[in-house]
């Protein structure tokens, strides 16, 4: 039977064969389609070609004969593959697994970007993509963190990068000096170096034996590992940024206490937390991560997710800066959705699975980068629920912001109801944004026309909200709150102008926000490299650069600052007739509210935009209004 994780495995003497006869890559190609339903296309199967014979090459010099070989292991939980795994064991007889990642490139040039990266031509173009090293180091953080059999210290997992077309040569390219430390970890061999790479393959699999090694790699459970549950539960409970407060806490158990109910009772659950900005949703979603993490009597398979990347990385970069040196690296049990598609877990597979922000839950999986062997029909709730014995979602029915993502509490609740789970309900009340000022949340949600009850803001309310009368002036304000020791402050701002994909003729980001004198660029946009000095897009909220730039409702929502400075834009207007605010779809430049699909509710999804985007802030709001008929609304609701 074809085992849905490896493409292809062999004996060294049937590997070898394959090669010499011209049937490796035909081979991995007929299993590729029987598990996919779809030919590889013709790069990957030429690179299969290539790949087979250089591996062939390197074991034969090796002198080796009795050991086990693999190509393209699915790696857990992540949309990756494995080049090629080598099975045997050494002098002592003990278990050795070595990953081998192949690279053909030949030139290669070092970035000054953070996160190791380099510049090299592939897939048509010169791209910049992760360093060799960095690949085997994330490769080996999964196996290590997923795989069962590497607790029980049987087995050794090495790890190193074979760049067969790649002359070395010292402090330049793939050698340069910041690759250093990262390359002593997961070595690369170059051309010139064959033999070195065949003499240490013999050294670590010296007595071979690799059918059996293979045959316990295969069929251990895929978990995390207690390591990498410590490193998460470690990190979350001494981070300040993630320490909870009075009903945050009370929150916590009476979740912890449904899980654990429905544990006792051996019913599967789904458990909605509802609750407004600034109450605590993703804190309280770590802490609860970090709980079962912790656990001493059973190793959970839990995973925290959410749909929005800027919150997913902020919170792996959190992980990563967090841990102690040599720690399991606990940023791999943060992921978006996409892991939970049937064809990559099966029912009730995980323990508990931690839904944030999940009004962003789409109707379906898919998207242009899905492979085909990913792709479903299901609905992406359906898989959510499905995936776990208890799904947790965290979510705010007032944050849908476009058509393409449909999650709230009714859909939920009748998905769970429909599947035959168990459902419990919490409601987080007490606000801890916006200075616990519920009087502010309730007088933005009654001007921006979500209720009708009347809330007047008053000098009295604690909460620092004033209306500024330029640009210029507010981004001044926002950022000499930022440079404060301690504090954190942005400017955001409604999706009225457009968002250049490209670089100015000299190489700076365009200033697309334009009223009057004033000039800012957005976020840098996905499809531009980054000019020195500013992050990328999903990096604006968390790095400190970020405050160079204007974030927007796709980058904003999910965080919280100090200070947020707000620009409204011409996508917001006041109705005379009626005395309240209405939107104008010419006034957007946002390419997904203009569809056409999304026209209905174009009114419902800026309101509640400028609900998102005015409630991030923890001691103050300070907003520009373009349009001063709406500025003006906003000042006769305002006492003193």
């Amino acid at each position: 039977m074809l085992n849905r994780n490896i493409i292809y495995d062999n004996t060294q003497k049937d590997f070898f064969k394959d090669v010499l006869i011209n049937k490796f890559a035909d081979n991995i190609q007929d299993n590729f389609i029987k598990l996919n339903g779809r030919k590889a296309g013709k790069s990957e199967y030429n690179s299969w070609i290539d790949t087979g014979k250089v591996i062939k090459n390197l074991i034969e010099l090796s002198g080796l004969q009795n050991f086990y070989v693999s190509f393209e292991y699915q790696v857990p939980y992540a949309q990756k593959r494995i080049d090629c795994l080598l099975f045997g064991k050494d002098k002592k007889g003990k278990g050795i697994i070595i990953h081998i990642e192949m690279k053909q490139w030949q030139t290669v040039e070092a970035t000054s970007i953070e996160g190791n990266f380099v510049e090299t031509y592939v897939g048509g173009n010169q791209r910049r993509v992760i360093h060799p090293s960095q690949q085997v180091q994330g490769y080996h953080n999964y196996l290590i963190g997923f795989v069962e059999v590497f607790e029980e210290h049987n087995i050794d997992l090495i790890g190193c990068a074979y760049c067969p077309n790649y002359n070395y040569k010292e402090g330049e390219g793939l050698f340069d000096e910041k690759y250093k430390k990262l390359i002593n970890k997961f070595p690369i061999y170059t051309k010139k170096d064959i033999e070195k790479l065949a003499n240490r393959l013999k050294e670590l699999l010296s007595q071979e034996d690799g059918f059996d090694i293979f045959n316990k790699f295969m069929e251990s459970p895929i978990k995390p590992s207690r390591k990498l549950l410590d490193s998460a539960s470690n990190v979350i409970k001494k981070e300040s940024d993630f320490n909870l407060l009075d009903d945050q806490i009370y929150a916590r158990n009476i979740i912890i206490d449904k899980i654990k109910k429905a544990e006792n009772k051996k019913e599967n659950s789904v458990i909605i937390v509802k609750g407004a900005p600034g109450t605590g949703k993703t804190v309280i979603a770590l802490h609860i991560l970090a709980e079962f993490a912790a656990h001493k009597k059973k190793k959970y398979n839990i995973f925290f997710s959410s749909r929005s990347k800027p919150l997913v990385e902020a919170i792996k970069y959190k992980m990563e800066r967090g841990q102690k040196a040599g720690s399991v690296n606990a940023r791999i049990l943060f992921t978006n959705l996409n892991p939970f598609v049937p064809a990559r877990t099966s029912e009730n597979e995980l323990d508990i699975l931690i839904v944030d922000e999940a009004h962003r839950i789409g109707k379906k999986s898919n998207h242009r980068f899905t492979p085909q062997e990913y792709r479903t029909d299901m609905p992406q709730i359906e898989q959510l629920i499905r995936c776990a014995k208890t799904s947790i979602f965290f979510i705010d029915d007032k944050q849908n912001i476009r058509g393409a993502e449909i999650g709230s509490t009714k859909l939920i609740r009748e998905t769970a109801k429909s599947i035959g789970k168990e459902i419990e309900e919490v409601e987080l009340t007490s606000q801890f944004r916006c200075s616990g000022s519920d009087n502010y949340l309730d007088w933005l949600e009654y001007v921006l026309g979500h209720t009708d009850k009347k809330q007047i803001l008053t000098k009295e309310d604690k909460f620092d909200f004033k209306i500024i009368d330029s640009p210029e002036r507010l981004y001044e304000i926002i950022k000499e709150k930022n440079s404060q020791k301690g504090m954190t402050a942005r400017l955001v701002a409604g999706f009225c102008w457009p968002w250049s994909n490209k670089l100015d003729k000299d190489g700076n980001l365009i200033k697309d926000v334009k009223i009057g004198n004033f000039s800012l660029p957005w976020e840098t946009h996905r499809d531009i490299k980054p000019p020195e000095g500013y992050v990328k897009w999903y990096e604006w909220a968390y790095k400190p650069e970020g405050v160079k730039q204007i974030g927007c409702i796709y980058t904003a929502q999910g965080f919280e600052f100090d200070y947020i400075g707000v620009i409204v834009g011409l996508d917001l207007k006041y109705d005379k007739e009626n005395d309240c605010l209405i939107s104008d779809i010419t006034g957007t430049k946002d390419r997904t509210l203009k569809n056409k699909k999304d026209h209905d509710n174009f009114d419902k999804y800026v309101k509640n935009i400028y609900r998102v985007l005015m409630s991030r802030g923890m001691k103050g709001c300070y907003v520009y209004f373009v349009d001063k008929e709406v500025e003006n609304y906003f000042k006769k609701n305002i006492k003193n």
